[in-house]
Formats: C-alpha cells, sequence, structure tokens
C-alpha cells in the first residue's frame, strides 16, 4: 500500500465518521435509541473520557474539566506518534498489511481527536434536545468536547440462570458497549496486528528474502530495459 492509497482509506474513514456524527448530533436527543434489527440499534451517548467512558478524575485528585484538558492533549501527541508511525512504515515500505493495519488505527485516532477538539466549539448540548451546529452557545470550547458514539450490538439480551454463582438473577447484556466509525478502524487495525503479527512484522530472515526479491525484481527490470 502506498501514500495515496493510505491517504484515501484514512479520508473515506474519516468522512464517514464524521457524517455519522454530525447526522446523530442533529438528529438524535441524548439516550435516544433507534432499533434498527434486535441485535442492532443506533443509541447516542457522548463519551467525555476515555475508553469505556472512564475519567481521569475517577483515579486523579484533580478536577473533571482538567482530566479531560490533559486527556485530549494526550489524544494529541498520540495522533502525532501514530501519524509519524505511518509516515515511517510507508517510507521504509514496510508490508502491506502493517501500512493498513497503521492506516486504519490513524484514521480512528484523528476522528475521535476531532470530536475532543471542535464539537465543544461548534455544538449546543444534546440533553433533551437536538444540538444545533455551529450553534452561537456551544456547550464547550477548544479542547473540551465529547466523543459521539452511536453504533450498539446487544446481540444477546436476557438473565443470568439463578443457580450461577455470583451472576444469578443478574442482567447479561452482549454487546454492551456503544461506539463509532473511528472506534471501528481503531479495532480492525489491532485486530489486524494481532491475527497477522508475523506479516506484519516479519524478522530479519524475511526482510533480507524480501530485500533479495525485490533487488533480483529490480535488476532484472533493469537488464530489461536495456
Amino acid at each position: 500500500m502506498n501514500l495515496k492509497k493510505s491517504l484515501l482509506l484514512i479520508a473515506v474513514i474519516l468522512l464517514l465518521d464524521q457524517i455519522s456524527k454530525v447526522y446523530i448530533k442533529t438528529h438524535f436527543q441524548l439516550g435516544e435509541s433507534v432499533e434498527v434489527l434486535s441485535w442492532f440499534k443506533i443509541h447516542f451517548i457522548e463519551n467525555s473520557g476515555a475508553a469505556w467512558g472512564a475519567k481521569l478524575s475517577d483515579f486523579l485528585p484533580i478536577s473533571e474539566s482538567s482530566g479531560k484538558l490533559i486527556l485530549t492533549v494526550f489524544r494529541l501527541f498520540a495522533v502525532a506518534g501514530i501519524g509519524y508511525w505511518l509516515f515511517e512504515t510507508i517510507r521504509k515500505k514496510s508490508p502491506k498489511v502493517l501500512i493498513l493495519a497503521v492506516s486504519l488505527i490513524f484514521a480512528g485516532a484523528l476522528g475521535n481527536i476531532i470530536d475532543s477538539v471542535f464539537f465543544g466549539l461548534i455544538f449546543d448540548h444534546s440533553t433533551g434536545q437536538v444540538a444545533t451546529l455551529f450553534s452561537d452557545e456551544p456547550y464547550g470550547g477548544v479542547f473540551y468536547g465529547k466523543v459521539v458514539d452511536m453504533l450498539y450490538f446487544p446481540m444477546v439480551d436476557t438473565v443470568w440462570p439463578e443457580w450461577v454463582p455470583y451472576f444469578g438473577g443478574k442482567s447479561f447484556r452482549f454487546f454492551e458497549p456503544v461506539f463509532n466509525v473511528a472506534d471501528t478502524a481503531i479495532s480492525t487495525g489491532v485486530g489486524i496486528l494481532l491475527v497477522f503479527n508475523k506479516k506484519a512484522f516479519p524478522n530479519k530472515e524475511e526482510e533480507s528474502e524480501i530485500e533479495e526479491t525485490v533487488l533480483g525484481e529490480t535488476i532484472n527490470q533493469v537488464l530489461e530495459n536495456e
């Protein structure tokens, strides 16, 4: 995968991610849900923290606003780091599977950071109302936006049998998290790295074989041209 294909993939993911988020913000109230299938719902929530809705203020003696600012700044550095990693994998002509995975992770991280940096500045709140884009009364400011999530797959929604120790009688739902297109891209990228680890990170012997193959093909092309 070359730079153009990587950028095209990133652009497509960003467009799908941001269009879906803007649509949800301007058509749904916070907490509103629409059933698409029995196991798939569009359910609008906002995440002001890290994964699973965790907040730094839950673990550190700081205010929620300070925790949000620290988290957003950290995300900015993380996105910059992933961007550099992507640039290096393309520059070094790394395996296509690695470039694909890093492209997906970068696109997803960038999609969510756009929410964190800008959404608080361009939307008003969604509690009890449908938000307005480019509102005169935004709910936050730069770095204080909330990430929009809407994809919900409660494929199993039941209750544990009474005879199950500790969990008996309690509700069980799979899959519980609500996520977005950007989260899907990140998870897919990480999954590719885990499943195709050996292809993404070939050992030195494999790298040598690849280099020899490329060199041989290059020499053959030169000889043919002559």
